[in-house]
């Protein structure tokens, strides 16, 4: 998965658990640029009473780095506040919510959006109401307005916090079974019938965090980049979530009141790399690490596991690679450094020599026309790893990209095997729809209209 649990403590802790980052020139409006990150994996819509929300105790910020160091340059900082209106029922509405200001919705959310550069902090704006989360037609009637009341605009910039549908698609239930990748059983180590592939995200919700500012806002020289080559055009993305340093019950109030200094327990920039590359050992570790010291992870990016998996569990299916014993500069370009002039032609995305995992986004590259899933390796420059739309299909970029596809980037002497630009674990984006305009990500499955899943044996 892209980061739904890929650390033993995170996954014990959900409201600060990012699940994905997106950033990319904005197709409706280019001269912006939209950065989401989600949080709160697997939310089943119908999870009532007490439905998911944004942590009130957990700082939420967005970082950009233009200047090349990995640092956080500019961030956008997300504080939550909960309002219960009567604490004397159980319930999360007492009736229809119709409006965001509906006095039947018992637990409504608000927040506040602060920009900090340079060490210092401007609120942009305060007490920005969430939407409901969608519980049912009853409850929640006209879902998809309620959602478009809840995107604020703040001067140029757009807002929005709340519940969205998980636009993720991947096979955990066969990936995390010893690898196996269903449109290929019949070649695995153990084999069995070949079948699609499963998507294990359908029908889940997330918790996001969308923005959508200026590019002149964010890039090194405050303008908008319209050459691709040069260095300023493109900047570095990632999320984090902070909590106060110590946490104490309070048994008057039934809650947990933080103190001291606020601390990082967790944060994501490139898909997969705290899941895939960082081994168990570590992934605490680094979600409590900044990106411009992940040259202490560099070794796993060089070397991946998952490169040595594959043709032990596909015996005679990738032989050049697992005969390739060198390091993976085409991985540790794509996920450390971005990747240099010269490899892609008329392409770059590097942020210097600092080896940070950060999404790497050129400004300066505009919105697709036809954008392919596949993104760069498939021609397409404004997709992952040039940054990341909500529609890029990275379990297969990068799979691919592991699997030796884009070695010869960096070493033309190699050769590719076979199996390396087909495989992939057979799944598509069976999640509501994604939309073409801000917040993107699609609005989210309804409780009252669920429908669970089997749970076979």
């Amino acid at each position: 998965m892209s980061s739904h649990r890929e650390a033993p403590e995170t996954a014990k802790d959900p409201v600060a658990d990012s699940t994905d980052v997106y950033a990319f020139v904005s197709p409706d409006r280019p001269d912006t640029v939209t950065l989401i990150a989600n949080y709160i994996p697997f939310q089943a819509p119908d999870g009532g009473p007490n439905f998911y929300e944004f942590g009130d105790d957990v700082v939420y910020d967005l970082h950009v780095s233009n200047r090349g160091k990995a640092e956080a340059d500019i961030t956008y900082r997300f504080k939550f506040h909960t309002v219960v209106r009567n604490p004397k029922t159980f319930l999360y509405n007492t009736g229809q919510i119709t409006s965001l200001d509906s006095a039947s919705w018992n637990r409504p959310q608000f927040y506040s959006l602060t920009r900090i550069e340079n060490g210092r902090a401007k609120v942009l704006a305060s007490r920005l109401a969430c939407p409901p989360v969608n519980i049912g037609p009853r409850s929640t009637p006209n879902y998809p307005d309620l959602a478009a009341a809840a995107v604020h605009k703040v001067g140029r910039r757009r807002v929005f916090a709340g519940q969205r549908s998980d636009a993720f698609h991947v096979d955990l239930g066969s990936i995390f079974d010893l690898g196996t990748l269903r449109p290929f059983e019949h070649l695995h180590l153990i084999p069995s019938a070949d079948a699609a592939g499963v998507n294990s995200l359908q029908g889940f919700n997330v918790h996001s965090i969308a923005l959508q500012v200026p590019i002149t806002e964010i890039s090194r020289h405050g303008n908008l980049p319209t050459q691709p080559g040069r260095a300023g055009a493109v900047v570095g993305v990632w999320a984090s979530a902070k909590r106060r340093a110590s946490r104490i019950f309070d048994s008057s109030t039934g809650s947990y009141i933080g103190h001291g200094p606020w601390r990082q327990v967790s944060r994501l920039g490139n898909p997969l790399f705290n899941e895939v590359i960082v081994p168990m050992g570590h992934k605490d570790a680094w979600n409590a690490s900044r990106p411009k010291d992940d040259s202490a992870y560099a070794k796993f990016v060089n070397h991946p596991e998952l490169a040595k998996l594959l043709p032990a569990l596909y015996p005679g299916v990738f032989p050049h690679l697992g005969g390739y014993h060198k390091a993976r500069a085409d991985l540790n370009a794509i996920l450390l450094t971005g990747i240099p002039t010269g490899v892609v032609p008329g392409f770059q995305n590097y942020t210097g020599p600092v080896e940070a995992d950060m999404l790497r986004l050129n400004l300066a590259v505009p919105p697709a026309a036809n954008p392919h899933q596949l993104g760069l390796v498939a021609g397409d420059p404004a997709g992952y790893p040039n940054g990341r739309r909500v529609d890029d299909d990275v379990v297969t970029i990068e799979v691919r990209a592991v699997a030796g596809l884009t070695i010869p980037l960096v070493d033309p002497a190699y050769t590719v095997d076979g199996a390396a630009s087909a495989v992939e674990d057979g799944t598509s984006n069976t999640n509501p729809a994604t939309s073409d305009s801000f917040p993107y990500l699609g609005n989210p499955g309804g409780g009252y209209q669920t429908v669970p899943g089997s749970a076979a044996v």
